[in-house]
């Protein structure tokens, strides 16, 4: 089965068009490291919750939205192998040079999953 890296992170609304270029880049990076897929994707249903909700959990601010995102590889391996390549790819270093990302990364989190059912 394999292994899934998780994101969810908060975004103003007016800085999804940068997001989205800056994700296509990074997608394209991954990918050419040896990720299986590369999907990232904009709230379009997502309600505050009352024990818990997507919302929530990044302490969305008014005129911002959620995004969610996963990469699916192979392995945990093929994960820390894609990700170290990734990482130290200078498109990468180049994409944050140019200023200040379009999220808050102190909201952001993420995580690896083992998979155990895929339909």
């Amino acid at each position: 089965m394999s292994y899934v890296d998780g994101f969810v992170l908060p975004i103003p609304v007016k800085n999804v068009p940068a997001y989205r270029r800056m994700a296509h880049q990074c997608g394209k990076i991954w990918m050419e490291h040896g990720a299986l897929a590369y999907t990232e994707c904009v709230a379009d249903d997502v309600k505050p919750g009352k024990p818990t909700s997507f919302p929530q959990a990044v302490k969305l601010k008014p005129g911002e939205t959620v995004v969610f995102s996963w990469i699916v590889y192979a392995s945990r391996a093929q994960r820390d192998r894609v990700n170290k390549k990734a990482m130290s790819d200078p498109r990468i270093a180049a994409l944050f040079e140019q200023g200040v990302p379009p999220f808050d990364g102190k909201r952001m989190f993420w995580g690896g999953f083992k998979t155990f059912l895929s339909l």
